[in-house]
């Protein structure tokens, strides 16, 4: 018997989340519920994070958080509880199965199953902005090697798991060199794990044209959040409807599994709304806590009720579908067709005898660092970078010089083109000439400088070799 936390959310969220826990309990799971309340209840009662603390430390103790969703008041001050759930438990991978229905549910990709293994914590999700001129605000892309190796392991793990052929990286490695390149790096160094799983990469734009366009090409697809966040909701709508469909969120000891739509408050109370996007969520639960034979009993179930027309109006089509119900009703007809498989759909198996390994990341030997230079981000309103390098020049000492000037990641100086629009944020960067070195100190000292000039510096970012290897861009048209 395993204890899980459960949430019956806002708006349909408790008609979907009843029908759900009737289906799985009557198919035999053995979980034992203990419910906490989240959302819009808490969140006008004056806890801006839509969560009591007791009930974080029900969902730590439990591991496990079966969740409906949830309403968010409109209006500043309110945080995602989704997103505050993934950081602060570490689910740090998003899995999004994306299967097509056809004939019975509409859809231009007949042959559609695919799974979008999404990195959860970090990339532009970190949340880290600031506007730094009146005309420049920045959001800061951060990505990690360990979070790296944990999203993209997981990938190979649930395709070794589910019995899939290929996965495949999504990333824009050809622009963001550093940042998308580790991701696209660390995903070539684990391929090489998994020699029977097909590995391949595409640059994220041609990448998402032929998921568009042809899904069937693709199978298990990994990515950095972002990108991931995107491709997720675009593959179910094309898959035949976002409201079929569930999402796991796995971390290293702690995992939430839901439906990836909203709470629909229109529809709340009504006996309408389709339970099928939380009843596959629960289904990925049910295979996470090794209770993969009553998973897929459901499963097959569900598919064998959608092939017999029995659908909620959401997908109800006359001509193809047979009979429209309720919430209520369509939970009864997956009930009474447990232990039945279906017929046009292949039935699905879940190999009860492969488990994930995922063994916690452990830290690598740190690279030999040496600082080469530093970039100094300067707030000046005027459009000259001839005028700028020499305002900026004027920081020059000893054989620490200015080498290049950036606006908006294009070099305008030296040599830059007039014709370079140009805003009031300017990256200098300053390294020694040849031969020389540079230390911390000598960045104090251009610092002080800049001071003493009046010259508005509004960050820096210090230039890093590690073990010989640079770890920093270039100036665009450099």
């Amino acid at each position: 018997m395993k204890k899980i936390t459960v949430a019956k959310g806002d708006g349909i969220g408790p008609e979907i989340m009843d029908a759900t826990l009737d289906i799985i309990l009557e198919a035999g799971a053995k979980i034992e519920i203990e419910e906490i309340e989240v959302g819009e209840k808490v969140y006008l009662s004056g806890n801006t994070s839509g969560i009591a603390n007791s009930s974080w430390d029900i969902i730590r103790r439990n591991k496990i958080f079966l969740k409906a969703p949830i309403t968010t008041p409109q209006g500043g001050g309110y945080k995602s509880l989704n997103v505050t759930t993934r950081k602060f438990l570490g689910l740090y991978s998003n899995v999004r199965p994306c299967r097509s229905l056809h004939p019975f549910v509409s859809t231009k990709h007949p042959v559609m199953d695919v799974v979008i293994v999404r990195e959860n914590e970090e990339d532009l999700y970190a949340g880290i902005e600031h506007q730094q001129t009146d005309e420049v605000i920045q959001c800061l892309k951060l990505i990690s090697r360990p979070g790296c190796e944990k999203i993209v392991r997981y990938a190979f793990e649930y395709a070794r798991q589910q019995n899939r052929k290929k996965v495949t990286c999504f990333t824009k490695d050809n622009i963001m060199k550093q940042t998308d390149g580790l991701f696209h790096k660390v995903f070539d160094e684990i391929a090489k794990e998994y020699p029977e799983i097909e590995n391949e990469h595409w640059i994220i734009d041609i990448g998402a044209a032929k998921l568009a366009d042809s899904p069937e090409a693709f199978d298990v697809l990994v990515m950095p959040n972002l990108y991931g966040d995107v491709l997720s909701d675009v593959a179910a709508q094309i898959a035949g409807s976002v409201g079929l469909a569930g999402s796991a969120n796995i971390g290293e000891e702690c995992a939430m599994f839901e439906a990836i739509h909203g709470s629909a408050p229109r529809r709340a109370g009504q006996n309408l709304a389709n339970p099928s996007g939380l009843l596959q969520g629960a289904i990925m639960m049910l295979n996470h806590i090794g209770q993969s034979d009553v998973a897929e009993k459901v499963q097959n179930a569900w598919l064998k009720t959608i092939e017999d027309g029995i659908h909620t109006y959401d997908v109800f089509k006359e001509g193809v579908s047979k009979e429209k119900v309720g919430t209520k009703e369509f939970a009864a007809a997956v009930i009474a067709r447990l232990g039945q498989k279906p017929q046009v759909f292949p039935a699905v198996h879940y190999d009860k005898n492969i488990p994930m390994v995922l063994p916690k990341y452990k830290k690598k030997q740190p690279a030999k660092k040496e600082l080469v230079g530093v970039d100094v981000f300067v707030h000046w309103n005027g459009t000259s970078a001839e005028e700028i390098a020499e305002i900026v020049q004027k920081m020059n000492f000893s054989d620490i010089k200015l080498s290049m000037i950036t606006n908006r990641g294009i070099k305008v100086w030296p040599e830059g083109f007039e014709e370079t629009f140009c805003t009031d944020h300017w990256r200098c960067r300053f390294k020694p000439t040849q031969g020389g070195t540079i230390s911390k100190a000598d960045i104090i000292e251009l610092l002080t400088k800049a001071s003493q000039l009046d010259i508005d510096v509004i960050k820096t970012e210090n230039l890093y070799f590690f073990d010989g290897v640079q770890g920093f861009s270039l100036g665009q048209g450099q």
